[in-house]
């Protein structure tokens, strides 16, 4: 079966749109010839700076032909539907069509299709140019006079030439010819712009490949990558050092070269007084190098970089390096200005004085002069929250509050809470923003701070996302829950909340890092008790409110509410605005389970199970996730399966004779008992419901589910040696008050209605 090599050859792509747009190359095309009614074996994309490549293996010569019947409307519809008909068929008159008819529905119009098929060269000729105007790139520009014209063509960078051949294995393939904006296809391509500028025919790919490697020219991105990693780790050993490699910045660099060739250079050790993660982030920031370390230190780096060049230059690229560590040495001066300007004192120190005695700073301490700083600033964290300032003492106080729970000094919290934003101020952080809390835990610890200090300002941020690490300390745990939970109820409490797919302030990763934090450190915590206390303690000004109905009226109640300021005789005022908390808590709690199913889904755990489990009102997260697990564990066993499917025939047998109006005892009489089963299962229920619930008190949901399955055996007795709608209304309503039970003893633990099974 023929193949197809098609490459679309322009000026440089960005490396960050190179393996998007390969793949957005390959979907086009691929879901083009299939909808034209093409098949293919299979299909991979290639990119370099320069070029878009597809390889595209066994593809059918020619569509198959279409024969197809619509069903239109009956002869009698109205006009309007039959013309809808017409259009849809491809008819030209109703004339065209065929009338069928139908015993029960009468006559009906029907169109016969037929559609011979197409040899694939023609579908290709069309399909590329539309692929190719239609391109989503997401930044494009004209060029040349026809820019000029409407509708003229728009790329990444000028596109130069297109090379789209077609053909089997065993024969030369054929040009598959088509042009767009003036620009022909065909077999010719060009190989590295100073090695081999010189046009180059090929035939299929296998041929293309070969012959741009002799060009130069490395097709294959990934190979790009494993070449510039072996050679920068050979080139580092060979020194006595090792590479710090980066992932990132490999994909980057194989995207600004085609025939990568790997240099090493150097710089100054007087600069490697600056912090490694400082001089790393400088070299790869402004000239894509890769830094290295003494052989098997892993907190140090050497004086020398890895930097890859795109041409093999005739001095061995002795030029290319020295260019390159003049840039590198002039960045890494202004890198360790930036370092001990940051441990120096700031000029305006007497302005800082009212800021510094709100937060309790010494003004001795560089860090704390820039969080006096920030504050005075008054820095806007959001228009309707107020300042940074405003919102680190927000986070201040509920760390303060969270430490005890979760074992941690307050102190300690208070001061890691109230330092947390400070290196927002550092001149380090000001030229690379994602080294904020990095540097905010180095200068804590050059000015003596407590480590766990230091720790929690760094470890505040985390986690950033479902595969970064959570903070493990008490003092970063209690800081990281206070930041989270601030900004979820400053954000809830003003109506901005996530919608769809826009996210802009990050609330789903806020929520999904405060259940991390409390499930993977078995840390327990009240959300509603907090969330209510923290919002009635967060005072946004009253025309900010976008939840509730918070009115200036009654926005003072609310601040009266908070400070205790309420009088006698005002309890309705009280109430209305402790209603209007519930209520914006009650929505951000659901937004909580929402993000707490995605996440034990995505551990393995059943939705009906987590449905059965959440409840409007469960702010425990972490009883929530060992409740999950405990029944999962339960069902995995026949005695839990078997509980199950008797647990659901009570609740079915109670909800009929509920719905057709049968009386339900109030509460179980003994007295009533008829039979034995009647009195083993009242027994069984009585201890299991008292045993769960023991268990539940101390947080043990394993064995609340072992006391539960205890009642396998009476249920399954119950219902095999005793009729529930006994002739005598009294039994009958006896016997369902104590299938009642059976469903309280349960749900205790989850609502077994919601279990499938």
């Amino acid at each position: 079966m023929p193949d197809l090599l098609l490459e679309l050859r322009s000026e440089e792509i960005p490396a960050r749109m190179q393996r998007k747009a390969a793949g957005d190359l390959k979907k086009m095309v691929t879901d083009g010839l299939v909808e034209a009614g093409l098949t293919y074996e299979g299909c991979q994309e290639y990119w370099t700076p320069r070029r878009l490549v597809l390889d595209l293996r066994g593809l059918t010569a020619r569509s198959k032909d279409v024969r197809e019947e619509i069903k239109g409307p009956s002869t009698k519809a109205p006009e309007q539907a039959v013309q809808g008909f017409l259009r849809k068929a491809g008819l030209a008159s109703v004339a065209e069509a065929h009338v069928h008819s139908d015993p029960k529905k009468g006559d009906f119009y029907v169109a016969h299709i037929s559609r011979p098929g197409r040899a694939a060269e023609h579908i290709i000729a069309e399909l590329v140019p539309q692929v190719i105007r239609s391109f989503p790139w997401p930044k494009s520009m004209r060029w040349g006079p026809a820019s000029a014209k409407p509708g003229s063509l728009r790329w990444v960078r000028p596109l130069q030439s297109i090379v789209c051949t077609f053909g089997p294995e065993t024969s030369d393939p054929v040009v598959v010819a088509f042009e767009v904006d003036g620009i022909r296809s065909g077999n010719v391509t060009y190989g590295h712009r100073f090695h081999a500028p010189d046009a180059i025919t090929v035939r299929r790919f296998d041929d293309y490949v070969a012959k741009l490697e002799a060009a130069k020219v490395v097709v294959d991105a990934e190979r790009r990558k494993q070449i510039i990693l072996t050679d920068a780790r050979n080139l580092a050993f060979a020194n006595g050092l090792d590479l710090v490699e980066d992932e990132g910045l490999l994909e980057e660099v194989s995207g600004l070269v085609e025939w990568p060739v790997v240099l090493m250079g150097s710089f100054e050790e007087a600069y490697l007084e600056i912090p490694p993660e400082v001089i790393r982030l400088t070299i790869r920031a402004n000239q894509k190098c890769f830094v290295s370390r003494p052989h098997g230190e892993a907190d140090k780096l050497s004086d020398r970089f890895l930097l890859t060049a795109n041409i093999e230059a005739k001095d061995s690229g002795a030029e290319i390096v020295h260019g390159n560590g003049k840039v590198v040495r002039a960045r890494l001066s202004d890198a360790l200005y930036f370092w001990k300007t940051d441990q120096a004192n700031l000029p305006d120190l007497d302005a800082l004085k009212d800021s510094a005695a709100k937060f309790g700073l010494d003004l001795a301490k560089p860090l704390d002069q820039r969080m006096a700083r920030l504050d005075r600033l008054g820095v806007t964290f959001h228009a309707k929250l107020g300042t940074q300032g405003e919102r680190v003492e927000r986070i201040a106080r509920l760390a303060e509050q969270l430490a005890p729970i979760v074992g941690a000094d307050p102190v300690l919290a208070r001061r890691a809470a109230v330092l947390a934003k400070a290196d927002l101020q550092t001149e380090v952080v000001g030229e690379f923003p994602e080294l904020q809390g990095a540097m905010g835990r180095k200068y804590a610890l050059l000015q003596g701070e407590h480590p766990s200090v230091a720790a929690a300002i760094e470890e505040h941020y985390r986690p950033q996302g479902p595969s970064d690490s959570i903070p493990t300390d008490p003092v970063s745990i209690a800081v990281a829950l206070a930041d989270k939970l601030d900004t979820l109820v400053g954000f809830w409490a003003i109506d901005e909340k996530p919608t769809g797919s826009k996210d802009p302030y990050a609330l789903r990763r806020a929520a999904l890092g405060v259940i991390r934090v409390l499930v993977e450190n078995g840390a327990r915590l009240g959300l509603i008790s907090t969330l209510e206390r923290h919002l009635l303690q967060t005072h946004i000004p009253p025309e900010n409110y976008g939840g509730g109905d918070f009115g200036e009226t009654i926005f003072e109640w609310f601040v009266a509410l908070a400070g205790g300021g309420f009088g006698v005789g005002e309890p309705e005022r009280r109430g209305f605005i402790k209603g209007q908390v519930r209520s914006v808590v009650l929505d951000l709690l659901s937004f909580f389970h929402d993000r707490l199913k995605v996440y034990l889904r995505d551990k393995g755990a059943r939705h009906d199970l987590i449905d059965a489990v959440i409840t409007p009102e469960a702010d425990d997260l972490l009883a929530i996730v060992r409740r999950v697990e405990a029944l999962g564990a339960l069902l995995d066993t026949d005695a839990g399966r078997n509980l199950l499917a008797g647990t659901k025939r009570a609740a079915n047998i109670l909800a009929a004779e509920q719905k057709k109006g049968t009386t339900v005892a109030e509460a179980v009489n003994l007295a009533l008992f008829r039979h034995p089963a009647e009195t083993a299962l009242f027994d069984a229920v009585d201890h299991a419901e008292k045993a769960a619930g023991e268990a539940i008190g101390i947080q043990d949901y394993s064995a609340a589910m072992r006391a539960l399955a205890a009642l396998r055996e009476p249920v399954d007795s119950f219902f095999e040696d005793v009729l529930v709608n006994d002739e005598d209304p009294a039994v009958r309503a006896n016997r369902l008050a104590l299938l009642a039970r059976i469903h309280a003893a349960t749900a205790q633990v989850a609502d077994f209605a919601r279990i499938a099974g």
